[in-house]
């Protein structure tokens, strides 16, 4: 990528500033490229001579001449290198090198914008992992978004991916106790009985619901059950009901996972009982007051916890400690977990579970998400009272659309807390993010679609005068799509599923200025050829930025 090309070149001439004793010797700086807003600034920017002025005890600006000096020569793409301001290196190319983008994008088509730098690492990606007391909901959506998008950004670096969805069902969870005797009492009153609900009992409507199947399937098979059979039997069903709506909701919003991994499948293998017995052996558990402890103050967090309770039931930090340690052992190179921000204070102890069991804490990285707030007419949307105090996402769907709820849930950082207008994302205007972006491959694909009418025969990019397309507007949109391998790989590498959605938006208001600009249909035949071709790499780029979304590209709208 020409990025990476650019800020190796600049590397390079900072090592022989400092072989010939021109820039004193200092720690290998990280080399950035950024695309300045203002076009007249280059098309790539560097702020190296800063970031090492201080270290270097050297002006900025003379800095930025000592490596401008030492730059080596023979890059084809550079037409010239400037400093500005106070020490900036702006970096400008040659348009033919620009115009060669459409070339790279035909040939490479849907797979334009993916490498393979992290070729042979596997990662397993676990995210949602709701309790199963209920539906999906809005603050779930959030999670499925990120950790699917994640999933294709990363798979599109190289790395070999899988999708995880932890079911909390372990055997000793007061939540799924509860649901399950809720479950039963709706259950006998739709047989008539006049019983009342646990004090701690589930309030929407899905349990009634899931009661009124019951019925329906088994009739009164269960009236006269027990109740030491009844709530045990009930709970699984509770369970496995709600793990077929899970899956549901999620499959609708176009998620879908490698594999479902129950909590309660580890105690059933002992694979609990192992973690804990390997945490002994690694020295990181001791016992006191008759419970089994995780030394995990050694190992980074400000405490130590609970592994074994003194009545012999084991934790949540040893089920969790079981949990990745399976994964580990199925041969993952790189976890990634994404919770909600209230899990903040549990990240210390897990990585400290993950030390203790002989694994390196780093290769498990935890993403927090904030909470996203609906709004409708201006008034936050608090909850419904079909499902509680929840806000369903296959509700939240039906109103909006998938589309638009992917695509919004990621126009935020995953650290910031969001707001989601259910007004302006049903709006077909350009104030709406998705809809403007959709309607730029809509755009572009009925100009195609005119030009066939037309009888204008498409020629393949290598085959067009591509140095006709000299326009400020032309070399805008080319800049942005040769910008999009780059995009791809910053947000995979950083985790920033959030740069695509914001990448698409740049791109459809770079298009639609082109377009205000450039006629394409109607201009001499070879500039039209060009520009058609311009406009097919550009709806090219548009469909694989939607297609890592999980967006869909309309061709009409």
């Amino acid at each position: 990528m020409i990025q990476e090309e650019l800020a190796g070149a600049v590397l390079e001439a900072i090592k022989r500033a400092q072989e010939e004793g021109a820039i004193p010797e200092l720690p290998a700086p990280t080399i950035t490229m950024e695309m300045p807003r203002n076009k007249e600034h280059g098309d790539y920017a560097c702020n190296v001579a800063l970031s090492l002025a201080g270290p270097a005890k050297t002006a900025p600006r003379k800095l930025a001449e000592t490596i401008l000096q030492f730059l080596p020569g023979g890059i084809g793409f550079l037409e010239r290198v400037e400093i500005a301001g106070a020490g900036f290196l702006n970096f400008y190319l040659k348009p033919d090198w620009l115009q060669d983008t459409l070339f790279e994008i035909e040939e490479n088509q849907g797979r334009f914008g993916c490498s393979q730098v992290h070729a042979g690492e596997k990662v397993l990606i676990e995210f949602v992992s709701a309790n199963p007391t209920g539906p999906i909901s809005v603050v779930n959506g959030r999670a499925a978004a990120l950790g699917d998008v994640l999933g294709n950004l990363l798979a599109a670096v190289g790395y070999q991916v899988a999708r995880e969805y932890y079911i909390n069902d372990a055997l000793n969870s007061h939540q799924l106790e509860m649901l399950g005797e809720t479950l039963a009492a709706r259950y006998l009153q739709q047989l008539g009985k006049d019983v009342p609900l646990p004090p701690e009992s589930y309030k929407g409507e899905y349990v009634s619901e899931m009661a009124k199947k019951i019925v329906e399937r088994e009739g009164n098979a269960y009236e006269n059950v027990p109740d030491s059979e009844l709530f045990p039997l009930f709970r699984k069903l509770a369970t496995d009901e709600m793990i077929s709506q899970q899956r549901g909701d999620l499959e609708s919003f176009g998620v879908c996972y490698d594999n479902w991994q129950r909590e309660s499948a580890l105690y059933e293998d002992g694979e609990v009982t192992q973690a804990i017995e390997t945490i002994r052996r690694q020295g990181y558990a001791y016992e006191k007051d008759d419970a089994i402890w995780l030394k995990a103050s050694a190992l980074g967090d400000k405490e130590d916890w609970v592994l074994v309770r003194s009545n012999g039931r084991e934790t949540y930090v040893a089920a969790d400690a079981a949990y990745h340690k399976n994964k580990f052992d199925r041969g993952f190179t790189l976890l990634i977990n994404i919770w909600g921000a209230d899990h903040h204070g549990y990240v210390a102890r897990l990585k400290a579970a993950i030390a203790a069991l002989g694994y390196d804490p780093a290769r498990c990285e935890v993403i927090l998400h904030q909470m996203i707030h609906l709004v409708r007419e201006g008034e936050s949307v608090v909850g419904s009272k079909r499902e509680g105090n929840v806000i369903p996402l296959r509700e939240l769907i039906t109103e909006v659309g998938r589309d638009a709820a992917r695509f919004t849930f990621l126009l935020s950082s995953a650290d910031a807390t969001a707001t989601f207008d259910l007004d302006l994302v049903k709006q077909q205007t350009n104030e709406n993010p998705v809809y403007y972006v959709q309607y730029a491959h809509a755009r572009i694909a009925s100009i195609l679609k005119k030009a066939a009418d037309n009888e204008l025969v498409l020629k393949a990019a290598a085959k067009v005068k591509r140095s006709l397309l000299t326009h400020p507007r032309e070399l805008d949109l080319l800049r942005k799509l040769a910008d999009f391998p780059n995009e791809v790989q910053v947000a995979a590498e950083n985790r920033a599923p959030h740069r695509l959605t914001h990448y698409s938006i740049e791109l459809a208001s770079v298009f639609h200025n082109f377009y205000t600009e450039c006629r394409v249909i109607g201009e001499e035949v070879e500039l039209t050829l060009a520009r058609l071709a311009l406009i097919r790499g550009a709806e090219q780029v548009l469909k694989n930025a939607l297609g890592l979304l999980g967006v869909s590209a309309p061709e009409s709208m």
